[in-house]
């Protein structure tokens, strides 16, 4: 007889008998689809999206600075390899350019755009981005009512902002306050149009420009246009305004844009935190894809291992090898396919659900679009095609020992548990583990990103390990409390460690998802409070300041610090910036870029308002040409004092300074510290919006309060002076909040590890649940024949606690230890303290696993004790 027929009729057969065991796996099974579908689409969606093209929204094309910086190395094994990463600032173009791309042809005008930070005194208040009203036309941005400016003194606003023609408002703009007459308002939001002259005169950068729209001649369709406008650009071989001073590799020609790549000329938050978005979502879900082999491939082989005496018996009375492979096969396929395509189309709002929260949790800027179309959504199937695979390769393995056994030696085979387990599954075991000990000893040595990914690798890898040495943990619990449970714990106790020493494996299958959860869940949630715990206690520790003023939009007015400095009982004035460098280098022989935020400060008002906790050298050096290096990253790098360290800022300029410094405080600080006017040549819009004061000894902070702002607010420029404290856009805090730098992606991180903690914790607690569940069905009879020979129920009751008990303190402990080898290893790379867990937090996390060990043995077998 054929295989096929009698496949079918065990599959069907067995799927009808065994539907309460199969029923603990299609939970797993539909979440594991879910998880899968959901970060699947996330990724595709991410790495489909797209800067939104709004100002440019009209032009053809758009003409600007290849906004990438590149590095290009070996790999280890031969070959060249290129690791790239977006940059934060404006890379300009020349304004030659312009009149060169109004001569090709097709072109039927070339419009220089530059936007800059306005601050309106008047009127609505608040901060607006200011431009031609040349460049509107690109959006386009129409008239509602009023006209277009004519003179320097006028301008178009945005509706929206409460004027109207006629009006006359204060603004802000280009470190000079001045009155405008309102002559029109326009579509947009947050803008305010200038003539052509006084917006490049407002910009500040004469001789270029951030962009050039390209409007075309009817009939001339967008790829001819691109093709000409690219050709003209080479034979002139036009060049971005930083292309002397950028990185070797980078390409430093022009960059015509359509379509939806014209956003990314405006929208220069969206591609860093595209790319950051994708590396995270990416490792996330690798480690769901993980979590979901072992956990499936756990169920099913406990599932079988149920069945193990009546497929052996199958076996012996004649089934061949290919019809159980292939009854077994059909059985877990009719089992999954359901579960696997209802988590498929469950993680498509739950999709659309993460991207919101990102979005609402600031992890995504306002200017990026992920891209979903219809087409994307098929990946559903194929990650629901891989959770059956993952099910039919787990149940082929579970079935595969009793299809190879002899037909004679079947039943004896699974008589009862093997007392031995296989070498080779110890011995994979232990390499696992050393392996993960020694991802975390690497960690040690790294900082950052790197410390980061190596202790999740640790984690990760040990956990694998222990699922491989389950049947050993399990002995070594039973052995450790055997002695009192025989001793203390009466019938039940006893009864509870014959039944853990004689079902080593079953136990060893109950412990290990509880290992997982614990040592995940404690990984992302340690790690995390550990690192924010530390930075938070640095940037405490940094903050000697006495008062702080913050200003929106344009900054400070004009003058404003210099007549701050001269206000008595200031005794230092600290003026900070914020922004990023890229950092080359490599990563298990690959080349890659790290951008890291960075602080400018005013060198000579440190310690007495932001103190960096000085190691080597000296901060009264820093200044041009020179950079303070925090201690861990200096470690890594082995720098000291006098030595160059190799950077890019945020608009691709490459340098070397000298290190001036290091210091200790980098995860409130940042990892290198500059001086204020070093890092404001590299910025897009160096403003004064973040200002620190130290008091001179015997002044009370709250008049020096009230006299600053007095002094803000008595501008001799300005003849309709506010009262003071009337600015709306600058604000005096008394009680100065701590100056902590944030990595762009960190928040994208905090979102997407909360996410993935929720997620996969419920997924392994379900996983927990269901392999109890599964081990509580196949006891049952066991249980019914301790009954009749005399057990009682409050004895077998007692018996089941103990051994809840057992999975669940085994579980806690071996996942702790698990989770506390990679921990210490980041927390002393990262932070140089100890690993730090909200107390609240542990609760949680041993109370959900008790519970859920509780639930997973006693609701089963309930019936069985009756």
């Amino acid at each position: 007889m054929s295989a096929a027929p009698v496949a079918a009729l065990l599959a069907a057969r067995a799927r009808r008998t065994h539907r309460a065991a199969w029923s603990a796996v299609v939970v797993a099974l539909a979440l594991a689809s879910l998880l899968l579908g959901a970060f699947a689409l996330t990724v595709g969606a991410t790495a489909l999206g797209h800067a939104r093209v709004e100002r440019y929204a009209a032009a053809d094309a758009v003409v600007a600075a290849d906004q990438t910086t590149r590095y290009r190395a070996r790999p280890w094994g031969g070959g060249s390899d290129t690791a790239e990463a977006a940059l934060t600032e404006r890379i300009r173009v020349p304004w030659h350019a312009v009149d060169l791309l109004r001569k090709v042809d097709g072109v039927r005008a070339a419009v220089p755009d530059s936007t800059f930070p306005v601050t309106m005194e008047s009127a609505d208040g608040g901060a607006a981005h200011g431009s031609s009203w040349e460049a509107a036309r690109l959006a386009p941005y129409a008239l509602r009512t009023g006209r277009a400016p004519g003179a320097a003194d006028e301008v178009v606003v945005s509706a929206g902002h409460g004027a109207s023609p006629g009006d006359r408002v204060r603004l802000r703009a280009g470190g000079e306050a001045r009155t405008f007459t309102v002559v029109g308002v326009a579509d947009g939001r947050d803008a305010v149009h200038f003539t052509a002259g006084e917006a490049r005169r407002l910009a500040g950068h004469p001789g270029t420009v951030d962009a050039i729209g390209l409007l075309a001649e009817p009939g001339v369709d967008t790829a001819e246009l691109q093709a000409r406008v690219r050709d003209a650009l080479d034979r002139a071989r036009v060049r971005d305004s930083r292309a002397e001073v950028r990185a070797a590799d980078d390409a430093t020609a022009l960059r015509v844009y359509t379509g939806d790549d014209r956003g990314s000329a405006e929208q220069l938050a969206a591609a860093p935190a595209r790319s950051a978005l994708l590396a995270l979502c990416g490792a996330v879900a690798g480690t769901v894809i993980l979590i979901a082999v072992l956990v499936i491939a756990s169920l099913v082989a406990q599932a079988l291992r149920q069945r193990a005496g009546e497929l052996a018996l199958l076996r012996a009375v004649g089934a061949a090898p290919r019809q159980l492979r292939a009854a077994v096969g059909r059985e877990v396929l009719r089992v999954s396919v359901g579960p696997a395509l209802l988590g498929a189309v469950a993680s498509m709002p739950a999709c659309f659900g993460l991207l919101g929260l990102l979005r609402s949790g600031g992890a995504l800027p306002s200017g990026f679009e992920p891209a979903a179309p219809a087409w994307l959504f098929a990946v559903v199937l194929v990650t629901a095609g891989l959770t059956v695979g993952i099910a039919r390769l787990a149940a082929f393995l579970g079935c595969e020992p009793i299809a190879r056994a002899r037909p004679a030696a079947a039943l004896g085979a699974t008589a009862a548990e093997p007392v031995r387990e296989r070498p080779a599954r110890r011995i994979t075991g232990l390499v696992l583990l050393a392996l993960g000990v020694s991802a975390a000893g690497t960690a040690t040595l790294q900082s950052g990103a790197v410390a980061a990914a190596a202790a999740s690798a640790a984690a990760l890898t040990m956990v694998v390990g222990c699922a491989a040495l389950g049947p050993w943990i399990a002995r070594g619990a039973t052995r450790v409390v055997a002695v009192p449970l025989r001793r203390f714990g009466g019938p039940a106790g006893r009864l509870a460690a014959a039944e853990s020493a004689s079902g080593a494996r079953r136990l060893g299958a109950a412990i290990t998802p509880v290992v997982l959860v614990t040592a995940f869940v404690l990984v992302q949630l340690t790690a995390s409070a550990t690192l924010s715990r530390a930075g938070d206690e640095q940037a405490v520790a940094a903050m000697r300041a006495d008062l702080a003023v913050t200003a929106t939009g344009d900054g400070l007015p004009p003058g404003a610090l210099d007549r701050l400095r001269g206000t008595p009982g200031v005794a230092a004035v600290n003026d900070v910036l914020r922004g990023t460098v890229v950092l080359a280098g490599r990563e298990a022989g690959a080349p890659s870029l790290e951008r890291l935020p960075v602080l400018g400060v005013t060198p000579d008002a440190l310690p007495r308002t932001l103190d960096p906790g000085l190691v080597e050298g000296s901060l009264a050096d820093l200044g041009p040409g020179t950079v303070s290096v925090g201690r861990d990253r200096a470690r890594s790098m082995d720098l000291r004092p006098g030595d160059r360290v190799r950077l890019r800022f945020g608009d691709g300029t490459e340098r070397s300074p000298r290190v001036a410094a290091v210091h200790e405080r980098s995860l409130a600080l940042g990892e290198f510290l500059f001086a204020r006017d070093e890092l404001a040549a590299h910025l897009t819009a160096p403003r004064s919006t973040e200002v620190l004061f130290a008091a001179s000894p015997g002044n009370d902070p709250s008049g020096l309060g009230a006299r600053l702002m007095e002094r803000l607010a008595a501008d001799p420029a300005r003849p309709d002076a506010q009262a003071p404290g009337g600015l709306t856009d600058v604000t005096l805090h008394q009680d100065p909040v701590p100056v902590r730098l944030v990595a762009e992606e960190q928040r994208a991180g905090e979102i997407l590890a909360g996410v993935a903690v929720a997620a996969i914790g419920a997924f392994t607690v379900i996983a927990v649940l269901s392999t109890l569940t599964l081990i509580g069905v196949g006891r049952r009879p066991a249980l019914r024949l301790l009954r009749l020979v005399g057990a009682g129920r409050s004895q077998l009751r007692g018996m089941l606690c103990a051994e809840a008990a057992l999975v669940t303190v085994a579980g806690l402990v071996v996942g702790a230890g698990v989770a506390a080898v990679p921990l210490a290893a980041f927390s002393f790379a990262t932070a140089r303290t100890v690993p730090y867990l909200p107390p609240l937090q542990g609760l949680l996390i041993v109370g959900v696993v008790a519970v859920t060990a509780a639930a997973g043995t006693l609701l089963p077998v309930r019936r069985a004790l009756r």
